[in-house]
Parts: structure tokens; C-alpha cells; sequence
């Protein structure tokens, strides 16, 4: 158990944070964004464009009084530490890095942060809060997991487990509390019914289902008056399962929000890797991407390609791909630069041919993306 703990997934790149204001009563800060992809016509925009309820820059969509930017931050690299062989990306950051990191995102208008408790067993929650120390609780939201494989044994373990992220963050409330794994859904999912009751736990999700998962625990809450305001799955143009599986369809049928992480796949879609570049040597990552790099370089070097066309980089290209499908984004921010990507990413119209052509070549790549902690979403 002890291993498995270690493992499981720490929301990446794509990270990227969420939360809500809603019930909180909060606004979600959007300044400088403005949403992608209005020029692809695919089923997936449509049903964005219907539903988009947008400040002047048109950053936030709403859906009843759950708030989504454009763009959410990821926080799986910041349980990494340091040393290599025990972090998951191989990162090396200090607090003040990733002080640099929120200062500039508070400035650009990002505000959500998206953590768990089982990146780094705790260091991610416990270092976003010391970071967020530095604002007002009304100026970001945050968004963290309960994990069915790290329970305890008490009498709620779920309540348990939010009590001690509250302590390692700082906070008295989360934002956005997800089911991190479906592990048995009749088991945990009425867990959040009492959250939500408390106040402490503001709306709730579930990450890592399938279809028949979600419509489950979309009914449990019901019977009790409330919903899953979001889901959170693996997705990327390496990885659509969620996409073929009908989940994305039902989102937009049930006006879900759909959260996206992994949309970069850790790093090998960011361009800055190659058969020639290899990822951190002593990584889990470099383990499971530093072999598919060679199938990846036609396909990354057409995101620099297109980049190129709108004044960006690779990774604002795959980011903005993940935008034009309907989705929000959540990408791991370890560095100020990587939200300047952000925000060209937020920026970005992707045509209906850029979009096919990627995902011609995505196809073309032949590689199979998906986690070990990851089911097939097709059942």
C-alpha cells in the first residue's frame, strides 16, 4: 500500500488548479485573458460558446455558480523534492522559485490552484499554502483530492483526509474537492454530501472516472440535492480517451465543466525535449516518455511550427488545442515564464485545419500515453 501511496498521480502540468467561487461567495480573478479557439466549429466550441457567461475578456465560464477560467494552475511538481530518483518530474525548486511563480500568476489574473494530498505525500499542499500566505484568501481558489488508496481507517476517512489538508494549507475551506480515483464510488461518494452540508468543502468533482463512473456519482449527490460540478480526467492530443469514451459529450449535455490535465504529458509535448534533449535523467517521466520521443518530434515540431504563426511557443499551442476542445486546461507552473505561456496560450484562435493537422499527426505518433494509475475509459 505503502508504494502505491507513493505513486499515484500528482496533478500535472497539467495541472492545473481549480476551484470555484459560487457558494463562497468569491470572484475568480481574470485580468489580461481572453478565451481560445473561436474559430474552430467543432461540437466542443459550440457548446463553450453557448455556455460562456465572460467578463470583457471572456475568461470565465459559468455554470450555475461554479466559475472556470480559461486556464487553472497544476501544482504536481511542487510536491517534487529536489532530489533526484525522488520526484516525479526531477524538479529542483526552492519556495522562493515558486513565490516568483505566484507572484506573477496573481498579476496576469490566474487564481486557481489545483493540489493533492498524495503529490509528494503533502509537500505540494503544504508549500502552496506557505506560498499563498502572501494574498488574500478571497484572491485565489483552490482545489485539492481525496485519495480512495491513501485513506485511513477511521470512521470518515474523506472528512479525515480534507482535515489535514486544511491544516497543511492553511485555509479553512476548499473551493473544488475531488474524488481523486473511482477505487468504489457507492462507498466514498456520499462522503461529500456532509463536506458540502459543513461548508468546508464549497463543490465537488470527480478525477480518473469513466462514463458509467461519473453518471453514478452524478446520482448519488442528486438524491441529496447536489451535483458533480466537474470532472477531471487525463487528456491531451496523446490522449483522448475521454473523448471517445462519450465523457466529453456528456459534459457539455449535463453543462459540466471538463478539467484537463497531463495536457503537455509532463513536459514531451512541450518542445523542449527530443531524442537529442532527453527529459530529467532520474525522473518517473523521463522513465515513461524518453522512448516515445523520437515518434513525438514530427508532432512537436509542428506545434513550434503553428506557434509561430501566432507570436507563441509549442506548449501555448498544445495548451490552446485543449482550450479550442471545450476543456480547461491544467498545467504545472514551476517557473514565471511558463504563465507568460499562459497567457499567449489564452490568447490563441486555433483554426479548424491547425486543429486537424495536430491531430492527424498526434494519431500518426502511435504511442499509448495512458498512466499506470489510469483505466481504459472505453467499457
Amino acid at each position: 500500500m505503502a508504494q502505491i501511496i507513493a505513486r499515484e498521480r500528482e496533478s500535472e502540468s497539467a495541472a492545473v488548479g481549480m476551484a470555484a467561487a459560487g457558494r463562497s461567495g468569491s470572484n475568480l480573478g481574470t485580468s489580461g485573458l481572453r478565451f481560445g479557439g473561436a474559430a474552430h466549429q467543432s461540437a466542443s466550441e459550440a457548446w463553450v460558446k453557448a455556455n460562456l457567461a465572460a467578463n470583457k475578456y471572456g475568461a470565465n465560464m459559468a455554470t450555475d455558480n461554479l466559475k472556470i477560467p480559461t486556464v487553472a494552475l497544476g501544482t504536481w511538481a511542487w510536491g517534487d523534492n529536489g532530489e533526484t530518483g525522488n520526484g516525479y518530474f526531477g524538479s529542483r525548486l526552492t519556495q522562493a522559485d515558486l513565490e516568483n511563480v505566484a507572484d506573477k500568476a496573481h498579476a496576469t489574473g490566474f487564481s486557481l490552484w489545483d493540489t493533492a494530498m498524495v503529490y509528494g505525500m503533502g509537500r505540494s499542499e503544504t508549500v502552496l499554502g506557505q506560498v499563498l500566505k502572501r494574498f488574500a484568501r478571497s484572491d485565489y481558489q483552490l482545489s485539492t483530492k481525496f485519495t480512495p488508496q491513501a485513506a485511513g481507517t477511521g470512521d470518515d476517512p474523506v472528512a479525515n483526509m480534507l482535515e489535514q489538508s486544511l491544516t497543511r494549507i492553511g485555509t479553512d475551506y476548499i473551493d473544488l474537492y475531488w474524488i481523486h480515483n473511482p477505487a468504489d464510488v457507492a462507498r466514498w461518494t456520499p462522503h461529500l454530501i456532509r463536506l458540502l452540508k459543513s461548508g468546508k468543502v464549497k463543490h465537488v468533482g470527480v478525477s480518473n472516472h469513466n462514463l458509467s463512473e461519473i453518471q453514478l456519482a452524478n446520482q448519488i449527490l442528486g438524491e441529496a440535492g447536489f451535483r458533480v460540478e466537474a470532472i477531471q480526467n487525463h487528456y491531451s492530443l496523446l490522449y483522448r480517451s475521454s473523448e471517445h469514451a462519450g465523457i466529453l459529450d456528456y459534459c457539455r449535455k449535463e453543462r459540466i465543466p471538463f478539467f484537463a490535465y497531463m495536457v503537455l504529458e509532463q513536459g514531451a509535448l512541450s518542445g523542449k525535449y527530443s531524442p537529442e534533449n532527453l527529459l530529467p535523467s532520474g525522473s518517473n517521466r523521463a522513465v515513461a516518455y524518453n522512448g516515445m520521443l523520437p515518434q513525438l518530434k514530427t508532432l512537436t515540431d509542428e506545434l513550434a511550427s503553428i506557434g509561430q504563426k501566432y507570436g507563441a511557443a509549442a506548449p501555448d499551442v498544445a495548451t490552446a488545442w485543449a482550450i479550442a476542445k471545450g476543456t480547461t486546461p491544467i498545467i504545472g507552473v514551476t517557473k514565471p515564464h511558463h504563465v507568460d505561456g499562459l497567457v499567449r496560450a489564452s490568447n490563441i484562435t486555433l483554426s479548424s485545419d491547425d486543429i486537424a493537422e495536430l491531430e492527424s499527426l498526434a494519431n500518426a505518433a502511435g504511442v499509448n500515453t495512458r498512466g499506470w494509475w489510469e483505466r481504459e475509459m472505453l467499457v
